[in-house]
């Protein structure tokens, strides 16, 4: 779990950072409560930090030190009738202001992670935003708050997550940053990843004048089709009462890597384009596995599974080829259960079924499609952001790149695909990326984007569209093409270095 964890967390970047401006406005200590339309401020407190160090945690070992001198400013805030209590931090640099306003994301059930993406906000001269939407800060359960004393779903704190406290905090973030400095911030950006991803989008759709720039990495797009459809391979596998255990299943991937390894011309460990692979699982069929405790033999029934898992259920697809199990068709070590996602199965029980004591092993190939069709039939207006119409963001002049891992193992890549084509006309304001070997939000074999922020931004202010993402893994660079182009290998020259790549229509 804590892998699945760091996966959701957003990876910090070097930003371009812009010449410091100090604080002409009102003192630190002088913040008063903005006006959010909607909503009540009930409290403000500030106070200035110097020399402030970011602890580690269990899923940020190291801590975050040299952080410049900034102020930060705690509001509390309410909506009437609501019964909330939503918390949103702005943290502004005393002397090293770039003139930009930042809001941040969250991942999971988690709106926004405050320290661990305001601190490197400050570090590169923003004046950052968090919130956690008055539903605490959990990233895999939202167990403190979906149903109401009465079992029903708490729809004001489903709507303040879904949307409604992006706009609040932004809103209010800019207010007191405007307050702070005594003028506007010049350019706003957002950066968010998986959650942080669908918040972008959302601000994108609904709130069009919000954001100057936004980067929406992995997004959530099809939030209550992908979070059932993550539940697929469990269902899979005790609907057939076959659980491959962990090493098994990674026999299944080392395979499907090896045979389609070299698709894209480079043999390198990574599948470059994962549609392309077809690989055949059955092909593995007694095969002699060491998994650590002695010899297993790959059955054909662990070769069922896996097709299965990767063929998807039809309405959705499959877990890519490529794509690590662990994710979504995690197993017990002795193969005797499965493990699912949390956050999918937390999604199934509160707010499908409405009753956190269901078992959801219990589910069949028939309830499966009765969940898929439930969850988005109650939810997709809420939380949804699979509209395409963003024809008001582009008329505000806004800017939008997407990146999304080929190899992500929990919000599978074909979800931004797909809506960047349905999206009308979008490469003059709206970039996609796809990072072959990538998992969610980063890790994996293949090259992640380094700097995606800093490419949004020089397209905002300097009207240069990025043609490329440079990307970079342990042991290898590229340049990342914008969608549908590829980075295909000259033939010649180091296939580690992106001098050795161009973009091209095809492998």
């Amino acid at each position: 779990m804590r892998r699945l964890l760091l996966a959701l967390l957003p990876v910090a970047a070097t930003l371009v950072v812009a010449q410091p401006a100090a604080a002409t406005g009102t003192a630190c200590g002088g913040i008063t409560a903005p006006t959010v339309p909607g909503a009540e401020v009930v409290s403000v407190a500030s106070v200035e930090r110097h020399d402030f160090v970011v602890p580690p945690d269990p899923f940020h070992p190291e801590p975050i030190t040299d952080i410049p001198a900034f102020c930060e400013v705690t509001l509390t805030l309410t909506h009437p009738g609501a019964n909330d209590s939503v918390a949103v931090e702005v943290w502004l640099p005393l002397d090293t202001w770039n003139g930009r306003f930042l809001g941040t994301g969250g991942g999971g059930y988690a709106p926004g992670f405050f320290d661990y993406e305001l601190a490197p906000g400050v570090k590169s001269g923003f004046a950052a935003v968090s919130t956690d939407a008055g539903i605490g800060g959990d990233i895999v359960s939202p167990a403190a708050w979906a149903l109401t004393a009465d079992g029903s779903v708490n729809r004001e704190l489903l709507t303040n997550f879904a949307s409604r406290s992006v706009h609040d905090m932004t809103v209010a973030g800019k207010a007191v940053t405007r307050q702070f400095y005594g003028r506007a911030a010049n350019y706003t950006y957002w950066n968010g990843c998986s959650t942080g991803g669908r918040q972008g989008l959302m601000a994108a759709q609904k709130y069009p004048h919000d954001y100057d720039g936004i980067v929406a990495t992995a997004p959530a797009v099809n939030w209550t089709k992908f979070l059932v459809a993550d539940q697929w391979p469990q269902v899979v596998m005790n609907e057939m009462g076959n659980f491959p255990t962990p090493c098994e299943l990674q026999a299944f991937n080392d395979a499907a890597v090896a045979a389609c390894d070299r698709l894209d011309k480079v043999a390198d460990g990574v599948i470059g384009d994962p549609a392309r692979c077809r690989f055949d699982p059955y092909e593995l069929v007694g095969k002699v596995v060491d998994c650590g405790g002695g010899a297993t033999t790959i059955s054909r029934a662990d070769a069922a599974v896996v097709a299965k898992i990767w063929a998807g259920p039809g309405v959705w697809s499959g877990l890519p080829r490529g794509a690590q199990f662990w994710g979504i068709a995690g197993t017990t070590e002795d193969g005797t259960a499965g493990v699912p996602f949390q956050i999918s199965d937390d999604w199934v029980r509160y707010f499908v079924e409405k009753d956190p004591a269901f078992d959801t092993t219990t589910v069949g190939y028939g309830d499966w499609y009765r969940h898929f069709a439930l969850s988005y039939a109650e939810y997709r207006d809420v939380i949804d952001t699979s509209n395409p119409d963003l024809s008001a963001f582009r008329r505000a002049g806004g800017k939008m790149i997407t990146w999304h891992g080929q190899a992500d193992e929990l919000i599978f890549p074909q979800g931004s695909i797909d809506y960047w084509q349905r999206v009308r006309d979008a490469d003059d304001f709206y970039r996609l990326f796809m990072a072959p070997g990538v998992g969610h939000c980063g890790g994996g074999p293949g090259p992640a984007p380094v700097d995606p922020l800093d490419a949004v931004i020089r397209w905002v202010e300097q009207g240069k569209a990025p043609a490329t993402l440079p990307a970079a893994s342990a042991t290898a660079t590229r340049n990342l093409c914008r969608y549908p182009l590829v980075s295909r290998y000259d033939g010649h020259g180091d296939p580690n270095s992106a001098a050795s790549f161009r973009c091209a229509r095809s492998y």
